[in-house]
């Protein structure tokens, strides 16, 4: 579990409602299910409209990215491309194929496989990289989902709170009516700018940071199995990898 992103919700809500008393108002002042509806609403709609089918599946897939970021150890990464090249300088490439078959992580096992199938070096890099670019890619368009939604918020907002104003200005010789046409006007405003910059865009962009590291923790693997197929000493593949260390 990600502690920093349920601190960031709880930061994000209480100093919005905290700011909101501090100035003399309450709780019900900020609660509006109009404005609510015309900015969630009008804000998801305009997203999946934009969006492909497959971008919106995978932006769904990777969500739970933000409290539970992937787990890259790259300690341990390097640990294990460590005792794959040991294994191979004893046995030859062919015994790492239980290996290759015992291996959970689908990327490093077909990296294993091409080895252990005699593939040349320079094919495997080229197998792997090109599975890297496309994977990240596919990861990159979903989390445009959550971009473009803080993008469409604080207009929807700007919407909802025209629409408001459209209704007080019907209304304005029923003094009855003006309260609740204003709070929808500044409410869907606050509503729309808030979701964008609290929620949606720092969304977008905690999921892109998981998959920078995931893609560096693969470039890592990448490296670790090229250097294995190029008959590498272990000790200078692990000091090699130790660079990774710091990303």
């Amino acid at each position: 579990m990600d502690i920093l992103s349920i601190l960031g919700v709880i930061i994000g809500f209480a100093a919005l409602i905290g700011g909101n008393f501090a100035e003399g108002g309450s709780l019900s002042s900020l609660l509006n299910g109009p404005a609510a509806v015309i900015v969630m609403g009008g804000t998801l709609g305009a997203a999946m409209l934009q969006t492909p089918k497959v971008h919106l599946k995978r932006a769904l897939q990777i969500f739970p990215w933000i409290f539970r970021p992937p787990v890259n150890a790259f300690r341990g990464g390097i640990d294990q491309i460590v005792r794959w090249s040991i294994t191979a300088r004893k046995q030859g490439l062919l015994g790492l194929e239980e290996i290759a078959d015992r291996e959970k992580d689908p990327f490093a096992r077909k990296g294993l496989q091409l080895m252990v199938d005699g593939s040349e070096p320079d094919v495997i890099r080229r197998v792997m990289e090109n599975e890297l670019v496309l994977s990240e890619q596919r990861d990159q368009d979903a989390v445009r989902f959550y971009e473009s939604m803080g993008g469409y918020s604080p207009t929807i907002g700007i919407i909802g709170a025209v629409m408001g104003l459209i209704h007080v200005m019907r209304n304005l010789a029923d003094p009855e009516q003006l309260g609740p046409g204003i709070a929808v006007a500044f409410v869907a405003t606050i509503y729309g700018v808030a979701l964008a910059n609290l929620f949606l865009l720092p969304i977008a962009n905690k999921l892109k940071m998981c998959i920078n590291e995931r893609s560096h923790y693969r470039e890592l693997m990448i490296e670790g199995i090229i250097a294995i197929a190029d008959g590498e000493n272990p000790r200078s593949i692990e000091m090699k990898l130790n660079g990774y260390l710091h990303k």
